[in-house]
């Protein structure tokens, strides 16, 4: 009762001043232990709020950051890294994608070297194709929705967990097609389409001479070969993959030997169209089996790759054994020699249109079982080091895929690409990669 009268205010005071002085007093003395022990209160309940809680909660993986594999310079395969990259956000006209799969090819290895025209700086984030899951999209976005399904180009930055892209360059797949062969589909299918059809306007009856037949073009080049009734395959590989595609091509050839002359043993009078991904000594060659309306097309150049990092020689004498091409000549034979890259086509010469219209051609291919993406095996974004090692060996039949949701195998996992944002860490000696057992693929 007198703690109560104490806090009461004005009536409090009051009913003190009725009181002598002494007892006023102890009054005040009353009122003063009664603040001090309620702020004693409160400041332990404060203490007992700031406890830490018996179960603590783990810590929270950042959202904005993600894994991707980044080209820290031109070189072996020491200056690949996976480290954390800010995530980026979909701007104007751009589709964000949850990356599941992304395509490893060739020119991938030639970007990593430097063996390019116009190299763009690094350090840079590798790759040109993916799919996987819509996330978000930028404003004027059109004809996409959160959940869709889709296989993308890209320029560059493909292999990392989430990629942004023109909403042009997306396109949705069907339900049935996994990821994996998404991913496996886009380049090399439409290169392939685009060349057959566009270019060298292939036709019922004609013959086809292909290079690197198992590779992922060669084996899209066979199947899309397939649909038009009576064309002559002739294709080379090496030796170790002719059981696997020797069902998929008319004629096989190995790769190390002279062809010119097996070729003609069947037909004499050459070939119509002619696919070199190779270069050098190959171009004179391929003019060489012509026929008379025949079409060379030149979309690569790996004869200029022999080792890991970039070598001047090799290119010097990829360019000396190319023949040199007489316009003339060329007109007096009823010859076309044409070249085709599908990236420039892409970002340099606004050919989105004519690619998307390639694309809706294959798909329908695709939905009517005629052609299907051959997946050579999966590999974990740590594991892009053994990857493209096997690539560059021309150990694959088909396409190598990089597997953004696999996990490392355990030796890849002791040999851990992963880094700081700024990627830094001790290079490795070039020497010792090609000293590492090299791990089992996934078929």
């Amino acid at each position: 009762m007198i703690r109560t009268s104490l806090v009461d205010g004005a009536t409090g005071a009051a009913k003190r001043a009725q009181f002598p002085a002494g007892f006023q007093q102890l009054f005040t003395s009353s009122s003063d232990m009664a603040k001090e022990g309620t702020e004693i209160a409160e400041e332990t309940d404060q203490m007992m709020d700031l406890k830490e809680p018996e179960n603590p909660v783990s810590p929270v993986i950042d959202p904005k950051e993600m894994r991707a594999v980044v080209l820290t310079g031109f070189g072996g395969l020491n200056k690949l890294k996976v480290t954390k990259k800010p995530m980026p956000e979909p701007q104007e006209g751009e589709v964000k994608i949850r990356v599941k799969a992304c395509g490893l090819n060739f020119l991938d290895l030639m970007v990593r070297q430097g063996n390019i025209d116009n190299a763009p700086k690094t350090p840079l984030v590798p790759g040109f194709e993916c799919s996987g899951i819509v996330e978000n999209m930028g404003e004027k976005t059109q004809g996409f929705e959160i959940g869709d399904r889709v296989m993308a180009f890209v320029n560059y930055n493909a292999w990392a967990e989430v990629v942004c892209t023109p909403f042009d360059l997306v396109y949705k797949i069907p339900d049935d097609m996994t990821f994996p062969e998404a991913a496996a589909f886009s380049m090399n299918f439409v290169a392939a389409y685009m060349m057959l059809f566009e270019v060298a306007n292939l036709q019922e009856g004609m013959s086809v001479l292909v290079h690197s037949a198992g590779g992922g073009v060669g084996q899209a080049v066979a199947q899309l070969c397939s649909t038009v009734p009576n064309v002559t395959v002739f294709g080379t590989a090496s030796p170790f993959k002719h059981e696997a595609i020797k069902h998929s091509v008319t004629h096989l050839f190995d790769r190390n030997l002279d062809y010119v002359p097996e070729v003609k043993k069947i037909s004499p009078e050459g070939v119509d169209i002619v696919l070199d991904c190779l270069c050098g000594e190959n171009t004179g060659k391929g003019l060489t089996l012509l026929k008379p309306m025949g079409t060379y097309i030149l979309y690569g150049s790996s004869n200029m790759v022999t080792g890991e990092t970039k070598s001047f020689f090799s290119f010097a004498k990829s360019w000396w054994q190319v023949e040199k091409v007489n316009p003339i000549k060329l007109y007096e034979e009823n010859k076309v020699i044409a070249g085709f890259s599908l990236l420039n086509l892409l970002f340099k010469q606004g050919g989105c249109s004519r690619v998307k219209t390639a694309v809706q051609k294959l798909l329908s291919l695709y939905d009517q079982k005629k052609i299907k993406p051959l997946v050579d095996s999966l590999w974990a974004l740590e594991e892009v080091k053994e990857a493209m090692q096997r690539i560059h060996d021309r150990g694959n039949i088909g396409k190598l895929i990089l597997d953004v949701e696999k996990s490392p195998t355990p030796l890849m996992a002791n040999d851990s690409t992963e880094t700081s944002e700024a990627g830094e860490e001790e290079e490795e000696q070039e020497g010792d990669i090609d000293n590492k057992e090299r791990m089992p693929f996934i078929q």
